[in-house]
């Protein structure tokens, strides 16, 4: 082991509240499990489950640290006793349960991955949680094809983005809802083949027209809200709906007929509650599929822009505004 300070700098939820309850503050440094590793943080990716928990929205699982952050990059700087991949000084970015915005943060050995090739410290920082989330939900329970067409909501946020480079590099045709000209634009760029401003008019009409009244294979929806509904009614016979999140809202009175008419499968998940067990799954299954496509460049996450650890209040409020596009990454 190496010699590590006694106490760190971490970004703590003071209360519950705005983008100003998020204050610096000395701690000790997080202890950690026999096959858990402790990492110095460089950099710390910014995601909407941390301004869940910062607005008392989404209280950590029991035995995680009530710090935001889930997801980080930076250097191993001791090990458990058990841990068997990684040694001290390797680099990685890891999933963690909670903690990132520190100088430190501890994770489960087999959450962490090593950084793709070509890639720094703040753009590997912005691939665990919004790569696990997108791998998990479109590919393994979405169950994403080459050939099938893929419809993202929120295409330009993080999550987005990452569905979008990700279709496209396992030969999906891919559409996007976005709220903007900027957005859209962005999202083209990306490798989305259409994207549709949903402020100009009603999306679904314009998705219908999109797929020649046939609709998209799967849906992966962050909205909800009246998006529920709509998503019901543009989506495939056969076809597949995901939900992540619920942004406007998830109690809605939904007309079930069509679940049973059009063959559907309409499933969601959260990423932080589930065992290690679980998400070390999905890790495999990233470094194995999705990192190689990293390492040669046909993905890279999209960075917006980037804060110190002190300003993670600022961060939050550029989040909330919903101006980004892509991911915003706090550095350390």
């Amino acid at each position: 082991m190496t010699t590590l300070p006694s106490a760190m700098t971490a970004v703590a939820i003071s209360t519950p509240g705005g983008p100003e309850v998020l204050v610096p503050e000395q701690r000790p440094l997080p202890a950690f499990g026999d096959t858990e590793i402790l990492i110095k943080v460089a950099a710390a990716g910014v995601n909407r489950p941390d301004v869940f928990q910062r607005a008392g929205a989404y209280p950590p699982p029991k035995g995680a640290s009530d710090l935001p952050g889930l997801e980080v990059a930076g250097e191993v700087a001791a090990v458990g006793p058990a841990v068997k991949r990684w040694k001290l000084g390797d680099k990685v970015c890891a999933l963690t349960p909670g903690g990132g915005y520190a100088d430190y943060v501890r994770t489960d050995e087999s959450h962490a991955l090593p950084i793709p090739d070509g890639l720094d410290m703040i753009h590997a920082a912005a691939l665990p949680e919004t790569f696990f989330t997108v791998w998990y939900n479109a590919f393994q329970r979405g169950q994403l094809k080459a050939g099938e067409t893929f419809l993202v909501h929120g295409g330009s946020s993080g999550i987005g983005t990452t569905a979008i480079m990700l279709g496209r590099a396992f030969g999906a045709s891919v559409i996007v809802t976005a709220g903007s000209a900027e957005k859209c634009e962005a999202c083209l760029k990306l490798g989305a083949d259409i994207a549709i401003n949903y402020r100009l008019g009603d999306w679904a009409v314009a998705v219908k027209e999109a797929t020649e009244g046939h609709g998209p294979n799967l849906i992966l929806d962050m909205v909800g809200g009246a998006y529920i509904s709509k998503n019901y009614d543009v989506v495939a016979m056969d076809g597949r709906i995901v939900s992540i999140a619920f942004l406007e809202g998830s109690k809605v009175e939904l007309d079930f007929t069509r679940l049973m008419t059009k063959r559907l499968v309409h499933t969601g998940s959260t990423l932080r509650p589930q065992s290690v067990a679980a998400k070390a799954a999905i890790a495999r299954d990233l470094e194995t599929k999705v990192w190689p496509l990293l390492a040669e460049g046909h993905c890279r996450p999209l960075i917006y822009k980037t804060f110190p650890l002190a300003k993670a209040a600022e961060a939050h409020a550029l989040m909330e505004a919903g101006s980004h596009i892509g991911k915003i990454v706090l550095t350390v």
